[in-house]
């Protein structure tokens, strides 16, 4: 029996749609654009792929380059959003006009931005102009707008909104960190809520968080909080749910208590990555010792999307507080960064039951320090992929 084989163009564009949607807009374009075949042209034109175009992660030039020189200036009329990084940010913006752009989205959002293009003399200003819905992320892993620059409401209206007088739609994650040794005044919550108060930013709060005697991070962002992590949240945070946070880094110079962890629970119900930065003990006791009698006053924590765990930087009392089954309940814990010592330690040497129950999904456990693979320690990781 004959089998027929059917081209990708021999299918109806209804078809073709639907796989292209599957794919990076992005990839669509460049790949498409440009090739000698005038239906896949119209069809990579389509306002699904060029509406929004995405400009984050790339660190292909030739790619940039093809975009500025070529694709760009042909779907220019179609782009409405751009999410964008802001290493390319003039180059893609200056490449051509966008009379319909109207939402950049700018991840990794520093104070150099602000110098560079938030001016009166900005070659950008007429698109800013035009702007009526903005989104700012900072994920800078050196978490900084400004070293000792405090973000509030008026840093907000002069360094950013004053620019864009059509804007009505802003949404925002920004933050930086404070050098509090020096400053005239403590830094406080209070104040930073009431000047973005002052500024019609009702649907907006701060978080400040003294992660040390001499430091403090601070963050503002907007409500309800959009974004998919959330760092450097220490013990005072907003009685708020962040409904789409998956990522949490929480950091203080104060322990944590068990009833930290119990806000956290509720407070990030889709939480699957959690970091521990906090080097001070959570319990006044003998820190040899776990008992399981110790938390019977304690209502056992339920984390039921957590995946991955990092105590690497956190006090053994954290090792304790996840693992034993008592205290918490995480059964999708499939990946474990911890001090070897501090997991012996926990553990017995792998023999505990308090804490077996919630060591036996783990996949992946990378330590400070070696282990041996003995039998107990097997018998207490039988899924861990060696």
């Amino acid at each position: 029996m004959n089998r027929s084989s059917i081209h990708l163009l021999d299918l109806p564009n209804e078809r073709l749609l639907i796989i292209l949607k599957k794919l990076n807009n992005i990839d669509v374009l460049y790949s498409l654009s440009d090739i000698n075949n005038g239906r896949l042209n119209i069809l990579a034109q389509e306002n699904t792929f060029t509406n929004t175009v995405k400009f984050v992660s790339i660190d292909d030039m030739c790619l940039i380059d093809r975009f500025c020189i070529d694709i760009l200036p042909r779907i220019h009329q179609n782009v409405k959003c751009f999410i964008i990084d802001p290493v390319f940010m003039e180059r893609i913006l200056l490449a051509t006009t966008y009379p319909n752009l109207n939402k950049p989205k700018i991840f990794h959002f520093q104070q150099q931005i602000v110098l560079n293009y938030f001016t009166d003399e900005s070659l950008l200003q007429s698109i800013f102009e035009q702007i009526t819905n903005l989104i700012l992320v900072n994920h800078d892993q050196n978490g900084s707008i400004g070293r000792n620059k405090v973000l509030d409401g008026t840093y907000v209206q002069r360094d950013i909104l004053d620019y864009m007088p059509q804007l009505h739609s802003f949404t925002f994650y920004i933050g930086t960190y404070v050098d509090t040794i020096g400053l005239s005044y403590k830094v406080s919550n209070e104040d930073i809520r009431r000047t973005l108060t002052n500024i019609g930013q009702q649907h907006a709060t701060s978080i400040v968080n003294y992660v040390s005697t001499d430091k403090a991070a601070c963050w503002i962002f907007s409500l309800p909080f959009a974004f998919d992590y959330l760092e450097h949240l220490g013990n005072v945070f907003p009685n708020i749910v962040f409904s789409y946070v998956t990522y949490l880094l929480v950091e203080d110079d104060d322990p944590f208590k068990h009833e930290f962890f119990i806000r956290i629970a509720r407070s990030f119900p889709l939480l699957k990555y959690l970091r521990i930065f906090n080097i001070e003990s959570a319990v006044l006791c003998d820190l040899m010792t776990f008992e399981s009698g110790n938390s019977g006053s304690h209502s056992i924590v339920e984390y039921s999307h957590l995946t991955s765990l990092d105590v690497r930087y956190g006090h053994r009392d954290y090792v304790e507080q996840f693992l034993n089954e008592t205290k918490t309940y995480a059964p999708c814990l499939t990946e474990l960064e911890v001090v070897d010592i501090h997991l012996k330690t926990v553990t017995k040497n792998f023999t505990r039951d308090e804490t077996r129950h919630n060591c036996v999904k783990i996949k992946r456990l990378f330590t400070l320090g070696s282990l041996d693979h003995s039998r107990d320690f097997c018998l207490y990781f039988p899924s861990l992929q060696m």
